[in-house]
């Protein structure tokens, strides 16, 4: 029995920022795998399932738009943190003299539907099992409800979702094209050595489809 999803989600703007581009920050040309698995992650996490991205369906026309936004320059230091939790240091970032203005290239008017399954973790509890845990996704999706907002690539561009029923058409707003090296996600099989994981992307059709990708470290 299959327990896969379709869920629609869609935003004014969004940001699938390439990493080689991140000090003025330039989109991919659609949703990234591990941005759409963010998406159901928003929606419903459990330690006892993983989400597997099978397809993403670009549903609308690929626009760009330039923004300019105001960042701030410097990250917070851990050493100033934890002397401001055992010593009660002041310790914080001044936007007004650490203010930056940088340029980015992001994505307007977007809407993907996301085809994705959950696979069973051993961290699943024995009353576990996919069945619940594919109606309690639905039943989530359909009231709109979330553990966070969800976002499209950045906090900033909020998407609004909803679940897609079964026997529904999916509408296509581009066909072919060679979308090159993308992020598909990030391999944390060593938390002191985390790396990222790409693929050679491309849309058929107007989907992006991930399940037998070769994935490049």
């Amino acid at each position: 029995m299959s327990y896969g999803i379709r869920l629609e989600v869609k935003g004014d703007y969004a940001c699938f920022t390439r990493p080689e581009l991140k000090v003025e920050r330039v989109s991919y040309d659609c949703m990234t795998p591990s941005a759409a698995r963010g998406v159901l992650e928003a929606i419903f996490w459990h330690p006892g399932l993983v989400w597997r991205i099978d397809r993403i369906h670009v549903c609308r026309p690929i626009r760009f738009t330039n923004v300019r936004r105001n960042e701030v320059g410097v990250k917070a230091e851990k050493g100033a943190i934890f002397n401001a939790m055992t010593k009660g240091t002041p310790a914080g970032i001044y936007t007004g003299e650490d203010i930056q203005q940088r340029a980015a290239m992001i994505l307007r008017d977007v809407r993907y539907v996301i085809e994705a399954h959950f696979e069973m973790t051993d961290k699943a509890n024995a009353s576990d099992n996919p069945g619940k845990f594919a109606e309690m996704f639905t039943r989530r999706a359909r009231k709109g409800q979330c553990f966070h907002q969800p976002y499209l690539g950045c906090r900033e561009f909020p998407a609004a979702f909803r679940l897609v029923e079964e026997g529904e058409a999916i509408e296509h707003g581009v066909g072919d094209r060679d979308l090159g090296l993308m992020l598909y996600d990030m391999d944390y099989h060593d938390v002191r050595n985390i790396q990222p994981m790409f693929f050679r992307a491309a849309l058929q059709n107007g989907v992006l489809d991930v399940r037998n990708v070769e994935v490049l470290r």
